[in-house]
């Protein structure tokens, strides 16, 4: 697979590093074709292996591989729960659907049918008092 050919699937996959020029790291330098600085899921790895199997303090593997400390600590708790997929990034956005309140489906109901819901006219800005009226 070409070295193109690979940014465009990890682009599509969304598993592009935010930083490939700060990873360091001889692996990702050498010039090789096997390791892409670009890779995320791959400097995360080479990250928690520089210091588990290798022994490297946990701030130059951080930033050999173009992560903080505390983004380290995360990677590893991640990966200490959930194994290689938790290396990929969660999710972004909401988790669930948004509850509503009892009085937010209230307003729903009342804008829709009138101009503007009474009990919502102060986060709609000042109408003056005679709005009310």
């Amino acid at each position: 697979m070409s070295e193109a050919s690979r940014l465009r699937e990890l682009t599509e996959a969304g598993l592009l590093h935010a930083n490939p020029e700060a990873v360091r790291s001889q692996l990702f330098t050498a010039g090789g074709e096997f390791f892409l600085a670009a890779d995320k899921v791959q400097v995360k790895y080479e990250m928690l292996r520089a210091h588990l199997a290798d022994g490297r303090p946990v701030t130059d593997a951080a930033a050999a591989h173009g992560y903080s400390r505390a983004a380290f600590y995360l990677v590893l708790a991640s990966f200490s729960q959930a194994g290689m997929s938790g290396l990929l990034d969660e999710r972004r956005g909401r988790r669930g659907p948004v509850k509503r309140r009892p009085t937010t489906r209230h307003c729903a109901r009342i804008c829709s049918a009138t101009a503007c819901c009474p009990m919502t006219w102060p986060r709609h800005g000042s109408r003056g008092a005679g709005w009310l009226g």
